[in-house]
C-alpha cells in the first residue's frame, strides 16, 4: 500500500498549489482567492517517493454554510491520511485560525510536519521560528510556487512512514481507488437492464471479442448546467458524500477524479463544474472552471450530460452537448429531478429534447433522481455500453459487408450521369469510430446518404451511445500525370507514320 498524505491548513495558504507540484500536474485550480478548494482532491505523488496525496478545503474556526460540509471532507481525508502536512503561511505567522487547526490536528492522533509555505528570500531557521510555539516539532520552510524546500520536506515526511516495496508499477487510478477504501456498491439501485453484452447476428464475433475492452478505468464526466444535481448525482453513484452537493449554483470550482469500482468495472468520475452562457460569466474564477470542465470532457471516454427536468432544454443544454459530440465523445443524457413534476412538464421536456437534441439520436437517455436514487443504477451500464461502443475494433471485411449489403439496398445517386462508386471501407480510429470509404467521386456523395450509412454501420456494429463518423476517399490513379516511355521500336514506328503523313 502505497503512504497517504493529507495537506490540510487555513484557506489561501497555498496548498492546492503544493498539491500540483508533488503531483506534478495541473489538477487543483490555483488562484489567489480564499476558499477555492472545496471538495477533497487525489493524485498520484511524484517527489520523493510514491504516494498518495490529498488536496483539501482550507478550515475555519467557526464554519458556515457550505464551509460545514468543507470540514466534513477535511475530516474525511484527515481519517483516510497516513501523515499530515500542515501548511502554514511564513509570511503572515502564527494565526488564531493555526492554533485551532493544531488543536484539532493533534486530537486526530496523525503523524504530522508543520510546512512554512512562501518563505521564499528568508532564512529558514527564521520562516519557521513562529511556528515551533504550535508543539508540532521543527517545521520546514519552502515555498510551492518557487518549488524550494520540496525535496526536504518529503524526505522527512516519508522518511517517518514504512512503505512496502512493490514488484510492479500499479495505475495511480489503482492507487487512488486503494487509497479511498470504499466498498460502496449500487446492488440497491435499478437492476432492470439484463446482460450488457447481447449477442447479435452481424458481426457477432467482432462483439464477442470486445467482452474484454472494459478492462481499463472507464472514464465519466459529469456535465451540464449549474446546480442541475451533477454532485449529488455522483454521491449517489459511490455511495458516499464524496463531493460537496450544496443548493447554491457554482459549488463545484474544480474537477474531481472520483475512482471506484461497480460490477468488478472500475470508472473514474469527473466531476466538473456548472458551465453557463459566455455573457453571464463574469469572475475569473469561473472561466478557469470552465476551461478544466472542458478539458475533462477532452480526456473522457464517455460524457454523462446531466440537465434538470424543472426548467427547459436551454440553449446553452444544446451548445454544450453539441460541442460533446463534435469532439467525438461517447454520451449518456440523464434528466434529473423526474420524480417531482408533473405529466404535462414531463411531455413537455420530451418535446424540448426531440426539437434541440435530434442530434443526439444515438445516446441513451434516463430520467433519473439522483436525491432518491431511482433510475439511476441503469447509468453506469449505458456508459459501459456505449465505451465499449466507441473503442469497438471493427474488421476490414466486416465493415465492406456491411457496405456492399448498403448498396444493394440504396445505390449512391448519380453525378453528371455517372454513378458514385464505392468500393471497399476500414476502420480509421477509434472514441469516436471513424469508417472510410474509399471509391469513386466520393467528393460528391450527399449528405443523406452519408446520414444512411452511419445508421447502417451502427445498426450493424451496435454503436449506440457514440457517434459515428464515415470519411470518403477518392482513389488515385497511379498513373495520373505520367507518360509512358516509347521503346525504340516504338520511336522508329513513330518517325515512319509521321514521314509517311508528310509525304502524302
Amino acid at each position: 500500500m502505497l503512504p497517504v498524505i493529507a495537506l490540510v491548513g487555513r484557506p489561501n495558504v497555498g496548498k492546492s498549489t503544493l498539491f500540483n507540484v508533488l503531483t506534478g500536474t495541473r489538477d487543483a485550480l490555483v488562484a489567489d482567492l480564499p476558499g477555492l478548494t472545496r471538495d477533497r482532491q487525489y493524485g498520484y505523488g511524484q517527489v520523493g517517493g510514491r504516494c498518495i496525496v490529498i488536496d483539501t478545503g482550507g478550515l475555519v474556526e467557526s464554519p458556515v454554510g457550505i464551509e460545514t460540509l468543507m470540514l466534513k471532507q477535511t475530516s474525511k481525508a484527515i481519517e483516510e491520511a497516513d501523515f499530515i502536512i500542515f501548511v502554514v503561511d511564513a509570511r503572515t505567522g502564527v494565526t488564531p485560525t493555526d492554533e485551532f487547526i493544531a488543536a484539532s490536528l493533534r486530537r486526530s492522533g496523525k503523524a504530522l510536519i508543520i510546512a512554512a509555505n512562501k518563505a521564499e528570500g528568508r532564512d529558514p531557521d527564521v520562516a519557521g521560528a513562529d511556528f515551533q510555539s504550535l508543539g508540532m516539532g521543527r517545521p520546514v520552510a519552502i515555498s510551492a510556487a518557487h518549488r524550494h524546500g520540496i525535496n526536504a520536506l518529503m524526505e522527512r515526511v516519508l522518511g517517518e512512514v514504512p512503505v512496502e516495496e512493490e514488484s510492479e508499477e500499479i495505475d495511480p487510478e489503482i492507487a487512488l481507488l486503494e487509497a479511498q477504501d470504499s466498498e460502496q456498491s449500487l446492488d440497491a439501485f435499478d437492476e432492470q437492464d439484463g446482460d450488457d453484452e447481447a449477442e447479435t447476428s452481424e458481426p457477432s464475433a467482432v462483439l464477442r471479442a470486445d467482452r474484454a475492452k472494459a478492462k481499463e478505468p472507464i472514464r465519466i464526466a459529469v456535465i451540464g448546467r449549474p446546480n442541475v444535481g451533477k454532485s449529488t448525482l455522483i454521491n449517489r453513484l459511490v455511495g458516499e458524500e464524496r463531493v460537496i452537493a450544496f443548493d447554491q449554483p457554482g459549488t463545484t470550482r474544480d474537477t474531481v477524479h472520483i475512482p471506484f469500482e461497480f460490477q468488478s468495472q472500475q470508472y473514474v468520475l469527473i466531476d466538473t463544474a456548472g458551465v453557463r452562457r459566455k455573457s453571464k460569466i463574469d469572475e475569473t474564477i469561473e472561466k478557469f472552471s470552465v476551461v478544466k470542465t472542458l478539458q475533462a470532457i477532452d480526456e473522457a471516454h464517455v460524457v454523462l450530460a446531466v440537465l434538470d427536468a424543472h426548467e427547459t432544454v436551454a440553449e446553452q443544454d444544446a451548445s454544450l452537448l453539441g460541442l460533446c459530440a463534435d469532439r467525438g465523445r461517447a454520451m449518456v443524457v440523464a434528466i434529473n429531478k423526474w420524480d417531482g413534476i408533473d405529466n404535462s412538464q414531463r411531455d413537455h421536456i420530451r418535446n424540448q429534447l426531440s426539437l434541440r437534441l435530434s442530434f443526439l439520436d444515438f445516446a441513451p437517455t434516463h430520467y433519473i433522481s439522483a436525491m432518491h436514487g431511482s433510475g439511476v443504477g441503469l447509468l453506469l451500464k449505458s456508459a459501459k455500453r456505449a465505451f465499449i461502443a466507441a473503442m469497438r475494433e471493427m474488421p476490414t471485411p466486416a465493415l465492406t459487408r456491411v457496405l456492399e449489403k448498403a448498396i444493394e439496398a440504396h445505390q449512391p445517386p448519380l453525378v453528371r450521369g455517372r454513378r458514385i462508386k464505392l468500393r471497399y471501407a476500414h476502420q480509421g480510429g477509434r472514441n469516436p469510430p471513424i469508417i472510410v470509404v474509399h471509391g469513386n467521386q466520393t467528393e460528391h456523395v450527399p449528405d443523406a446518404y452519408k446520414r444512411y450509412l452511419v445508421n447502417t454501420f451502427r445498426e450493424a456494429f451496435r454503436l449506440q451511445g457514440t457517434p459515428v463518423r464515415v470519411e470518403f476517399r477518392a482513389d488515385k490513379n497511379p498513373f495520373a500525370g505520367r507518360r509512358n516511355e516509347l521503346t525504340p521500336r516504338q520511336v522508329s514506328k513513330r518517325k515512319r507514320l509521321i514521314k509517311h503523313s508528310r509525304g502524302r
